[in-house]
């Protein structure tokens, strides 16, 4: 897979590209990825980018040209063009699934008070990472490229992020390390029983209690699985019970 990040500021991907689990990813060359300044695609002799908007209002607009151009140069067969936008899709686990099986995943990331109306003919889609509003679009084509990359093939074991949190549309069970005992504070025993079937269970229970209390909209559109409607029942059993005493 290649992924193409289209900005003004190549270097915010420096440190990003020599970390990590991202870092062993492109050394193995399980991806490739690459930054691209349309700057250097602007025909505007001063090297602008951007221009007041059409009306009058405040602050400059992105230019069709720079970036039309510079899309037109980078795109091939099979890729997908994705704006940066407060407008667009939310970011979800499931998008990243659906980037991680592109061949080629271009970014554009916006800056200053956005993009001129015209370019948005020019990309298949646009995503955001929720209702906010950030300086530019490096930081959430940066989120991005993080959870897609992990979803390659090879990048980590699967079997590290198929419990992640929204893999399996839940957020992830409680997790503990050693000591068993800390400040008080125990490991819940069944996790040093050894027993698979049950430690299973405990976390697929503890998964839908912590949805339940911190993201309840994951469930209720949940088709359940028989065992996680005893569970839910076993659950809302156990609450009543609490309020009673």
């Amino acid at each position: 897979m290649k992924i193409t990040i289209l900005t003004l500021f190549p270097e915010f991907f420096d440190s990003f590209q020599a970390t990590s689990i991202i870092k062993r990813a492109l050394d193995r060359q399980l991806v490739e990825f690459e930054t691209v300044d349309f700057r250097q695609y602007t025909l505007d002799k001063h090297n602008h980018v951007d221009d007041t908007p059409c009306g009058g209002g405040q602050g400059m607009l992105l230019s069709c040209q720079p970036i039309v151009d510079c899309i037109k140069a980078v795109k091939t067969e099979g890729s997908l063009v994705v704006m940066m936008s407060p407008q667009g899709k939310t970011f979800t686990q499931k998008v990243a699934h659906e980037f991680a099986n592109v061949n080629h995943l271009i970014l554009l990331c916006g800056h200053y008070e956005g993009f001129d109306e015209r370019i948005r003919d020019y990309v298949d889609m646009e995503i955001s990472l929720g209702d906010f509003v950030l300086t530019g679009g490096e930081g959430a084509a940066m989120v991005i490229s993080d959870a897609v990359i992990r979803l390659l093939n090879g990048v980590i074991l699967e079997e590290s992020h198929a419990d992640d949190s929204f893999e399996n549309g839940l957020l992830e069970y409680p997790q503990y390390t050693r000591p068993v005992e800390y400040d008080g504070k125990r490991v819940p025993d069944v996790l040093l029983s050894g027993h698979h079937a049950n430690i299973r269970k405990w976390r697929l229970k503890q998964s839908l209690i912590r949805t339940m209390e911190k993201r309840p909209d994951l469930l209720e559109n949940r088709v359940f699985t028989k065992e996680e409607e005893k569970l839910m029942q076993e659950i809302k059993a156990e609450r009543a019970l609490e309020k009673e005493k």
